[in-house]
């Protein structure tokens, strides 16, 4: 059963850059201030979280999320300020809880950690990574950051950096460590690891449908019960649309998420994306569009088949303009988490297979 009381709701945004109403593209300097400001609404509407990825590539403007975050930190109260991800493997542990300790002090304790391996793999060239040690990269620091988060002296020593010996990390903070999760693509590996470390679970759920990782959540259960490890409600990430109109919404969707994700499609060899395929993610599969009745039945279903704590929509894939995300930011907060919380909380909620 869904604890609603307690249910969590966020953005996330991999910093695309902004559309101009013409169709002309903002710069990568106006892109970033686009999203302080709309880190600022989100606070205003109440929603929880606010996640901000990493990316090093001329389709995202935010390189350095951790200062996007403190920007916003200095505009909001209660928002929390998350990444989403950030990529550990091509980092060094003790600059990043540096780094989001200065964040959490700056923001009276609302920095939550998201790490991940990084589903892009530009930061590992760029910072002199192998490839060849994506796995090996992020097992490694994960162990250090895991002691380095005790906020006591670190004696450690591994391959891919300098040995610690005793060594006393700065700032410390206030409530003595620094809420953390682990971003997970969808391998089995990394949701026992997550456990293994006690940390908490955010899947990306970016294509098919929401129930095939219902084995994950069972695993992920079974996984901290066996390593004697706290279990936390999981979390979940899945992009999507929302405008006032439902045929509005799906076109604006399509354009965009289709050239985003045939955009990223060319590096990685995926087919371009055909309106069948977009059409079935939007009726069945993880792409959230249409109008605030339509996707807060879908998050709704979505929520209650995966008993989920907290649920972030990834907002402003592709090109859209500041207008179109300020209005889905508005919608998601004032239509669609009301519903999806008044769904979950009714008789309709029991009955949730339409």
């Amino acid at each position: 059963m869904v604890d609603v009381d307690n249910l969590e709701f966020g953005i996330e945004t991999f910093g695309d850059i902004v559309a101009n109403e013409d169709g002309s593209l903002k710069t990568a300097a106006e892109s970033i201030r686009q999203i302080v400001r709309e880190g600022e609404l989100a606070d205003q509407y109440g929603i929880n979280v606010i996640g901000v990825g990493e990316h090093h590539r001329p389709d995202y403007s935010v390189s350095s999320p951790e200062t996007v975050l403190a920007a916003i930190a200095a505009v909001t109260k209660n928002i929390k300020l998350a990444t989403a991800v950030t990529v550990l493997s091509s980092d060094d542990p003790v600059r990043v809880y540096e780094r989001f300790a200065t964040l959490d002090g700056l923001s009276n304790g609302r920095a939550q950690v998201m790490l991940g391996r990084g589903s892009f793999t530009e930061s590992f060239p760029l910072f002199g990574y192998d490839l060849t040690d994506y796995d090996d990269l992020f097992n490694e620091k994960l162990v250090l950051y895991d002691q380095l988060r005790k906020e006591k002296p670190v004696t450690w020593s591994g391959k891919f950096r300098p040995s610690l010996k005793e060594q006393e990390v700065y700032p410390k903070t206030e409530k003595g460590e620094l809420e953390t999760y682990i971003g997970i693509g969808g391998s089995p590996e990394s949701i026992i690891r997550a456990a293994r470390f006690g940390y908490k679970v955010i899947i990306a759920i970016i294509g098919g449908q929401a129930e095939r990782f219902k084995p994950y959540m069972d695993l992920y259960h079974k996984a901290a019960q066996k390593f004697d490890m706290p279990v936390y409600p999981v979390a979940v990430h899945s992009h999507g649309f929302i405008a006032d109109n439902k045929d509005e919404a799906i076109e604006v969707a399509f354009k965009n998420i289709k050239a985003n994700f045939d955009r990223i499609g060319l590096t990685r060899g995926w087919a371009p994306m055909s309106r069948e395929q977009f059409d079935n993610e939007t009726k069945v599969g993880s792409f959230y569009v249409g109008d605030p009745e339509t996707v807060a039945q879908r998050i709704a279903k979505t929520i209650q088949l995966l008993d989920l704590g907290r649920f972030d929509l990834v907002y402003g894939a592709g090109n859209q303009t500041a207008a179109q995300r300020e209005r889905m930011i508005e919608l998601y907060a004032t239509k669609v988490i009301p519903r999806v919380k008044e769904i979950l909380s009714t008789k309709e909620g029991e009955n949730h297979d339409h």
